[in-house]
């Protein structure tokens, strides 16, 4: 979405979120018909903020210091929302009205620039517990937003909202370790992790399928299975279709945490089938 000034309406800075959402829709649940009607525009705009970002971390041939800089007018369209409301920037006109009808925290918008600002920054991670830093700015805010948009910011809800986007974070990792690597120059599996099980850089540019890469990606396939565990409650905690999606959703991660395991190549991304989905859904209905 362009990023300059435009003298448009709320209605349709709310338009064009939703476009930007649809069609750049991943793993997000804009589009998704179990999320309730009321609730689709906000959560198109909290997305076009945070797609929009993360495009100018990683899209493009920009120089990291002009990625920052971008980074920067967000942070700084942010501050200033409460009083240009916006500044004729489509996204931050929808997004001024987000906030102030849901009474979203500002603060989790900014967390996630911190991310996007780490992805040009920070290529390497030492141990776990900086890996965890980087998705408690990267995926937690997104499942906050939503709670905090569907009135169920609870502190139990929160933690265990935390550890579902964190799991989602890092099983995206484990699905594009080669790749981060190869387009990006990044890699979030841990050095010391690494190092104690034998696996080098080399090792990961290269493709090597060795034992000692199998059982670095497990001892992270068992860190999110625990993770989700944790989390599942709060799929039986929200009501309704946006329960349902989110037990989908942790269905889906666990499909896939199993289809990882069970894997020969830990490089391979696993694909689920029209009978997975069909599984996925018999088991989030008979939660």
């Amino acid at each position: 979405m362009n990023d300059k000034p435009a003298s448009i309406g709320l209605d349709e800075a709310y338009a064009q979120c939703l476009r930007m959402a649809r069609s750049h829709y991943e793993n997000f649940p804009v589009a998704s018909r179990f999320v309730p009607a009321k609730f689709r525009n906000p959560i198109a705009v909290i997305y076009a903020f945070a797609r929009s970002a993360d495009d100018f971390a990683d899209e493009g041939d920009l120089a990291p210091q002009e990625r920052l800089e971008k980074l920067d007018d967000y942070r700084n369209r942010l501050q200033r929302l409460n009083r240009d409301h916006g500044g004729g920037h489509p996204i931050f006109i929808a997004l001024h009205d987000v906030i102030a009808r849901h009474n979203l925290p500002r603060a989790l918008f900014e967390d996630l620039l911190t991310a996007f600002t780490m992805d040009v920054t920070t290529p390497r991670y030492d141990d776990f517990s900086q890996v965890l830093g980087y998705c408690r700015y990267s995926a937690n805010p997104v499942g906050r937003l939503l709670l905090h948009l569907y009135d169920k910011a609870h502190d139990a809800n929160l933690r265990r909202s935390d550890d579902i986007c964190t799991a989602l974070q890092l099983i995206n990792f484990l699905q594009d370790i080669q790749q981060d690597l190869h387009e990006s120059n990044r890699i979030y599996l841990p050095r010391d992790a690494m190092a104690r099980h034998g696996v080098s850089e080399a090792d990961i540019r290269e493709g090597a399928n060795h034992p000692a890469m199998k059982k670095l990606v497990d001892e992270q396939l068992e860190t999110i299975s625990a993770m989700l565990r944790n989390g599942a409650p709060l799929g039986r905690a929200l009501p309704g279709r946006i329960g349902l999606e989110l037990r989908l959703t942790i269905a889906g991660a666990k499909r896939i945490v199993a289809r990882l395991e069970a894997g020969s190549n830990p490089y391979a991304r696993p694909r689920l089938t029209r009978g997975d989905w069909l599984r996925m859904l018999w088991q989030a209905l008979a939660q």
